[in-house]
């Protein structure tokens, strides 16, 4: 068999992992969930792979025989922390799809040096990633970003139709709810639009090998001004029917890095990203990128490429052989 995988958190995103790994000729050696329905079933099973005679657990202790283990249980650092100190005791290498694992110095810098430590001391990789932060929105622009000499500013833009994503999607940037519930729910921390902006253009801004003067990010509400059906999901007039966000970096008064995620329904999937240069500029653009796929494609890749590196906590920038260069001036 090929690399031995181990996942942490067997919701959605962690059996379309174990798919998509057995596809790849990994074998699956554990899982591990807290939800008591799904424990003692067998992993294969509820990943639509057939039976492999792995069962899901609720110990840690399950994995220890992973090369690799994919960590997909929440987005904050100081909420999952806990969980990826259990995984560093066993000593096996972590990729996990926290996102604000993907530059944990910007959110939480006390927590990213004890887990820097503690990686080192137990031997092991960490590194946080997924497509977005850790692809399209940061990684994909500075590989870009190598085609253009002298780099003046980085604008990435993803957009997403929101009906054709799962339903934990939709509720996480408040489709159907009132504008005054999804402002509540925003301040509560019940429901998170998009989590990474900040990651992401410290991403760039590291692969820039510059310090950004500030870095801001915001998020706003769409209220629905009329009917909006697409792909079988319907928002009235005056509910929420997605969200738009963006991250700024700027290298003293100036805008040099700008990234944008539109996640509503109806919205046209796509994905673009302008290089400027002091010369010329390069512009690519796609038809969409299928988030939750993508995500588990994107650690399956880099889960061989972890296992080579040395110990520590990295981002995915460690991982690029090459840097673009910045106009300062």
């Amino acid at each position: 068999m090929g690399l031995r995988i181990g996942i942490y958190g067997f919701g959605a995103i962690g059996r379309l992992v174990a798919r998509y790994a057995i596809e790849r000729g990994f074998e699956l050696v554990g899982a591990v969930d807290i939800d008591p329905a799904i424990v003692g079933k067998d992993a294969g099973v509820l990943a639509g792979v057939g039976e492999l005679g792995v069962k899901v657990s609720n110990d840690v202790m399950s994995l220890l025989d992973a090369d690799v283990v994919v960590h997909a249980t929440g987005s904050y650092l100081d909420r999952v922390y806990p969980q990826l100190l259990d995984l560093m005791e066993i000593r096996v290498d972590i990729l996990s799809t926290c996102e604000t694992l993907a530059y944990p110095w910007y959110r939480y810098p006390v927590l990213a040096r004890k887990l820097e430590e503690k990686a080192v001391s137990m031997g092991v990789t960490v590194l946080g990633a997924g497509v977005n932060p850790g692809f399209l929105l940061d990684l994909l622009p500075v590989v870009l970003s190598s085609t253009v000499n002298r780099v003046r500013r980085i604008l990435a833009v993803r957009s997403v139709d929101a009906s054709k994503r799962r339903l934990p999607f939709r509720k996480k940037i408040g489709v159907g709810l009132s504008p005054e519930e999804a402002q509540e729910k925003l301040k509560r921390g019940e429901i998170t639009g998009h989590v990474g902006y900040a990651e992401s253009v410290m991403l760039i801004f590291e692969a820039l090998g510059i310090q950004p003067t500030r870095v801001v990010e915001g998020q706003e509400i769409l209220v629905a001004d009329k009917r909006i059906e697409a792909h079988g999901v319907t928002v009235e007039p005056g509910q929420v029917y997605g969200m738009k966000g963006y991250g700024s970096g700027y290298y003293g008064n100036r805008e040099v890095v700008r990234i944008e995620f539109h996640a509503y329904v109806g919205a046209e999937d796509k994905d673009k990203i302008l290089i400027e240069g002091d010369e010329y500029n390069v512009t690519w653009q796609s038809t969409g990128t299928p988030g939750d796929q993508a995500t588990a494609a994107v650690i399956l890749s880099l889960a061989e490429a972890i296992a080579e590196a040395p110990p520590g906590l990295l981002t995915i920038v460690d991982l690029i052989p090459h840097s673009p260069a910045f106009v300062k001036q």
